[in-house]
């Protein structure tokens, strides 16, 4: 913490309020206005007990990182030369002639994911004279308006639920804790929350713009920079809501039976070219080096990179091959979504994401319980099978790959929203005869 964090900070949580007592009766509906405040507020010292913990718990780490070896180089550089400083927020990565005196100093330059958090931590620092504090609570703001997106792309699904789908998308605790602050997560999940309302609209509601249009692409674009993998467990999951609901609105149950294969394979068939897409790229997330690439991954993080965030796990023997990373599909998704288990915790920060998991698990096991016979009934609904595939195949993703509780939950998050909305959409399933009696009355 420097002065300017005491001075700067409080000066952009003003203006961060004042702006959003301004918008919020535009955005909101009387049903939504309660959940706006406590929302922001709760990303807001998410982000200042991140940079807290970080500094003193951790005594560093990559929100640090991001900016003390990062955005602050750059913004040192735009104030001694506002051109050098463009170069270096628009540069290619390459060392160019002028920069290299700022660029030398930068260990994240040649690594394209990590800098495009630099570039909007640099965009930031112009504003808040490089405070960490500061730029931090306005990566709170952009985790926020990701996460409402989401709410109200729910909300609008069933108003009905509108508290459970508040909880599920906005007060989730390490969802705030971990995608609130500097660093690739809160980018990443706001990008996703904004993507499905987006493409809810666009695609299931048929309200097409070319703005809305234009963001989403720019949604994918910025989760693409960061982390390729959300997306080759996010686009198919889509893809399969797009197709699902569209064939929900048939009315005829032999039709959709007789167009079903057709929609599976037509899913397949998108989702693989759009996992091809967005592997090709980079190399490493091709589909045939998908098994290498997790191998590397979960090692390096394990014993490596992040070999002090937490204690390790092991799933089994990783070949590199795709079957074996099939193989630990089960194991994988279990410890996504409810391990670590209490007798597993090592520190304070794992007794938080153990206590989550442990409630997450005996969730999904009420839920399970109370449906009983009707659970498969529930998961012809479209908009739980777009939760939980992405859910569940992220879940197998970060699993698989990560071999370190202290790493996972942090890169679990984006799949926990998704995975509560998918069971309170299940426990909470009409009857056919509901719904047509909910449509007679509207």
């Amino acid at each position: 913490m420097e002065l300017r964090d005491f001075i700067v900070t409080p000066v952009i949580i003003l203006i961060v309020y004042t702006v959003a007592y301004i918008l919020r009766n535009r955005i909101t509906d009387e049903v939504t206005r309660p959940y706006f405040f406590p929302a922001l507020t709760a990303k807001i010292l998410g982000a200042l007990a991140l940079g807290f913990i970080y500094q003193f718990y951790y005594n560093g780490g990559d929100t640090y990182n991001f900016h003390t070896y990062g955005s602050r180089h750059i913004w040192e550089a735009f104030m001694e030369n506002p051109a050098t400083g463009f170069k270096l927020l628009f540069g290619d990565g390459s060392n160019e002639i002028g920069i290299y005196k700022y660029s030398s100093r930068i260990p994240f330059f040649h690594d394209r994911s990590s800098f495009t958090v630099i570039r909007i931590a640099t965009v930031f620092d112009l504003f808040t004279f490089s405070s960490y504090s500061a730029t931090a609570v306005l990566f709170a703001v952009i985790g926020f308006i990701g996460l409402w997106m989401l709410f109200v792309a729910f909300y609008e699904i069933r108003p009905d639920l509108h508290k459970a789908i508040a909880i599920a998308t906005l007060f989730i605790p390490s969802v705030v804790f971990w995608g609130s602050g500097l660093l690739k997560d809160t980018v990443t999940l706001a990008g996703l929350g904004i993507a499905t309302l987006l493409i809810k609209r666009i695609f299931l509601d048929r309200r097409i713009n070319i703005f809305n249009v234009l963001l989403l692409l720019l949604c994918f674009y910025i989760v693409y920079s960061i982390k390729k993998y959300i997306l080759l467990t996010y686009l198919p999951a889509v893809m399969i809501w797009i197709y699902a609901t569209n064939l929900s609105k048939i009315r005829s149950v032999a039709f959709k039976i007789m167009m079903l294969p057709f929609v599976i394979a037509i899913t397949v068939v998108s989702g693989y070219f759009a996992i091809n897409q967005v592997g090709k790229d980079d190399s490493r997330y091709a589909l045939d080096q998908l098994g290498n690439t997790a191998r590397i991954t979960a090692y390096d993080i394990a014993y490596l990179t992040g070999h002090d965030a937490g204690s390790t796990y092991t799933l089994g023997e990783l070949d590199g091959s795709f079957g074996s990373l099939v193989k630990l599909g089960p194991q994988a998704i279990n410890v996504s979504l409810f391990r670590p288990y209490i007798w597993e915790v090592r520190n304070p920060l794992m007794l938080m994401s153990a206590m989550e998991s442990l409630i997450l698990l005996l969730l999904t096991l009420y839920v399970v319980l109370k449906r009983g016979s009707t659970l498969f009934v529930t998961l012809t609904n479209p908009h739980i099978i777009f939760c939980m595939v992405f859910s569940l195949t992220f879940a197998f993703a970060v699993g698989v790959s990560t071999f370190n509780f202290g790493s996972l939950s942090r890169y679990k998050i984006p799949l926990l929203p998704f995975y509560t909305l998918a069971l309170i959409l299940i426990y909470y399933e009409k009857s056919d005869k509901n719904v047509a009696e909910l449509e007679r009355t509207e």
